[in-house]
C-alpha cells in the first residue's frame, strides 16, 4: 500500500480551505460517533447501490473489480468496497486523510487489495486512462473549483463499459433549508462551514457535465434521512441529496 507520498501535478482544480475543513477532523474519520458519522452510517446505503448498479443485480460483491474511489478521506467507503473484493485504490488531496485511512487498513488486515495515493484525480487519470471497472466519486464535486473536470478524469479512467458513481447535493430553497441549515446548525450532524450553497450541484447539472464528459446516464436516486427516527433511505425525490450512476460505452 502506498499512502500519501507522490506529487500532485495537476492541483489546480482544488480548493485548499476544502481540502483543510476535512484534515483538520482526520483524527475522527473512523470514530463512528465522531464528525464522520453520518457517512459511516449512510455508507451501507451507498455501497449497496453501488453494487447494484455495477453488477445489474447479478452479484453482491465485487470481487476481481478494480475500483477507484476519488476523493476518499478517510477510506469509508474504499475500504467497505475492499471488504467486498474489489481491488480497490483511493486517492485524496489531503494527506492526514490518508494517513488515517490506510493506519486503518493495515489494522484491517486490508492492505493486499487496497491503497491510497495522494494525487489530484485529473493527473491520477492521465497515468491510468481505461484501467477501472469502477469509479467512485462520493460527497466531493460540491468542494472543488471545476466539477466537471472530476467528472471528465472519472470518464478517462474507466474501461469501456465502466460504471462510475456520482454523489452530490442539489441546489434549491430545500437543500440549503435541509443539508445547511439542518445538517450543520439544528441537527448538528455536520461542522458549521462544511458546504457552500453556492457549490451545489443540480441533477441537471451533473447529467450535462456527465453527458458533455461522453457518460450515458443508468440510474439516479435520493438519499433521505429523519432526524426523530435517525433512519436513512433511498428514495426517488432528488430534492437534497442524490446519487447518480452513468456508464461508459462499450
Amino acid at each position: 500500500m502506498t499512502t500519501a507520498a507522490s506529487n500532485a501535478a495537476h492541483t489546480e482544480n482544488v480548493d485548499h480551505d476544502e481540502v483543510a475543513k476535512f484534515t483538520n477532523l482526520a483524527n475522527e474519520w473512523w470514530d463512528k460517533q465522531g464528525a464522520f458519522a453520518t457517512l459511516h452510517e449512510i455508507n451501507p446505503l451507498r455501497l449497496n447501490w453501488i453494487c447494484e448498479n455495477v453488477l445489474e443485480g447479478m452479484q453482491s460483491d465485487l470481487e476481481g473489480l478494480k475500483v477507484v474511489d476519488i476523493g476518499c478521506g478517510g477510506g469509508i467507503l474504499t475500504e467497505s468496497m475492499a471488504r467486498r473484493g474489489a481491488d480497490a485504490t483511493g486517492i485524496d488531496l489531503g494527506e492526514e486523510n490518508l494517513k488515517a485511512a490506510s493506519v486503518h487498513a493495515e489494522q484491517s488486515g486490508l492492505s493486499h487489495t487496497l491503497r491510497y495515493e495522494y494525487v489530484a484525480a485529473e493527473e491520477f487519470a492521465s497515468r491510468h486512462k481505461g484501467q477501472f471497472d469502477v469509479v467512485t466519486c462520493m460527497e466531493m464535486l460540491e468542494h472543488v473549483p471545476d466539477p466537471s473536470a472530476i467528472v471528465q478524469a472519472c470518464f478517462d479512467l474507466l474501461k469501456p463499459g465502466g460504471v462510475c458513481v456520482l454523489s452530490t447535493i442539489n441546489r434549491n430553497p430545500k437543500s440549503y433549508l435541509f443539508a445547511i441549515i439542518g445538517a450543520e446548525y439544528v441537527l448538528r450532524l455536520l461542522d458549521r462551514g462544511t458546504h457552500d450553497y453556492a457549490k451545489f450541484i443540480t441533477p441537471a447539472e451533473l447529467d450535462k457535465m456527465a453527458t458533455i464528459s461522453g457518460f450515458t446516464r443508468q440510474n439516479l436516486i435520493g438519499l433521505h434521512y429523519n432526524p426523530i427516527t435517525k433512519r436513512y433511505w433511498l428514495a426517488q425525490n432528488v430534492d437534497v441529496n442524490y446519487m447518480m450512476a452513468v456508464k461508459k460505452p462499450h
